[in-house]
């Protein structure tokens, strides 16, 4: 993990995300005034953040398209030419790689699932690094601590009541045993412009996954990170 870098990263997030949200009445402050513009520029600063640090060479940041676009196939035009598919930027999830595990594969759509996790909202005037609207774990990540919760990663397939979302299945799928990662949800891939519980329609998600380990549905064997050869 690299510490100067993900630090100078928040404070460029802060900047971006803290635009004028007081009354032009006084001085009270709304922490969801322009919320739906805020994050849309807040996720999509994050993107292009995340395009110029691969473009540079790093490979801490990762562009992952949803799961549900990962076999799709251009059609076929009238001529018989591939029509090339195109996607928003809001078809995508943005990772901050954390720290690279050593285990093998990832979940499949169908596996059981062993993750730790924290999700917050963008930073307001209220919480400087973020609403917590749900977490498995508190504090600072310790894998010696964490208890993961065991689900299943169709879990993730949907916005419904106690299901997942298509911006954690995203990144459960592409994530292998021992990944820590920070992954950024556009509303779109998250509860779009509903909301649930908490957490405002329109908002950008910020989740920190751990995924510990993942099980076939057609296997008994957990499949975690390696150990260390001494």
């Amino acid at each position: 993990m690299n510490l100067k870098s993900l630090k100078y990263f928040f404070f460029l997030m802060m900047a971006v995300i803290t635009l004028s949200s007081c009354s032009e009445d006084d001085a009270t402050t709304d922490e969801y005034a322009n919320w739906q513009e805020r994050n849309d520029k807040a996720f999509a600063d994050t993107l292009a953040y995340a395009k110029a640090q691969i473009a540079a060479g790093s490979t801490e940041w990762k562009v992952i398209p949803n799961y549900s676009l990962a076999n799709q196939k251009p059609n076929v035009g009238v001529n018989g030419s591939q029509v090339v598919l195109k996607y928003k930027d809001t078809d995508y999830i943005v990772v901050h790689v954390l720290n690279k595990g050593n285990g093998n594969g990832s979940p499949l759509y169908t596996d059981s699932i062993q993750v730790s996790y924290r999700g917050r909202l963008i930073p307001t005037d209220s919480y400087a690094t973020g609403y917590v609207f749900d977490q498995s774990f508190t504090g600072t990540y310790d894998v010696t601590t964490a208890l993961p919760i065991k689900a299943k990663t169709d879990k993730a397939s949907s916005q419904s009541s106690g299901g997942w979302i298509d911006g954690f299945t995203t990144a459960l799928m592409a994530m292998h045993p021992g990944d820590h990662w920070q992954v950024f949800m556009p509303a779109d891939l998250a509860y779009g412009s509903s909301g649930n519980g908490s957490v405002p329609a329109y908002s950008m998600l910020r989740f920190e996954m751990v995924l510990k380990s993942y099980k076939r549905a057609s296997g008994k064997k957990w499949i975690t990170e390696q150990k260390d050869k001494d």
